[in-house]
């Protein structure tokens, strides 16, 4: 629930503002690694499945199925696309032989941190030209972003 003085017209303005930055704040990292990296870029649903085994390693078809918000045949279908590129390893899991867990590759880990690095340092070059008091306002702001991209990503109930 918003606090009392957060007002129906500042809530509309603040969403509406982060609709466009953030995506637009995206893009622009994402134009950075594609001119920056030294590797072929994968389709948006191999790159979401990657960061998310990478987050949640050991996670299920299914379960990576319900975080991105697509039916399992389809994740399993990435899944067999980033096995057959080196990325990503099925195990089976000790406990129930017919589950199998998915981890990243080595070359998997490496490709993501030089495009986290990438999008690290395009970003830290930006933050250099804000005023301190910008610095401090997206600081305080920070919090608050974590705890929208929470809220964000609670199951629908």
């Amino acid at each position: 629930m918003p606090g009392p003085s957060a007002s129906r017209q500042d809530i509309d303005r603040a969403a509406s503002a982060l609709v466009v930055s953030l995506p637009a704040l995206h893009r622009g990292l994402e134009r950075q690694v594609a001119h920056e990296f030294a590797h072929p870029r994968l389709p948006d649903g191999q790159l979401a499945l990657l960061f998310l085994v990478e987050e949640r390693e050991g996670i299920t078809v299914r379960e990576a199925a319900e975080a991105l918000l697509m039916k399992p045949n389809n994740v399993s279908a990435l899944v067999s696309q980033l096995t057959d590129g080196g990325l990503l390893e099925r195990r089976q899991d000790a406990a129930d032989k017919r589950v199998a867990r998915l981890h990243p590759t080595a070359t998997a880990r490496e490709r993501l941190a030089e495009a986290r690095t990438i999008k690290e340092s395009h970003l830290a070059r930006a933050l250099h030209t804000l005023t301190e008091g910008e610095l401090d306002a997206l600081g305080a702001a920070l919090g608050a972003l974590a705890s929208l991209n929470r809220h964000l990503h609670l199951p629908a109930g």
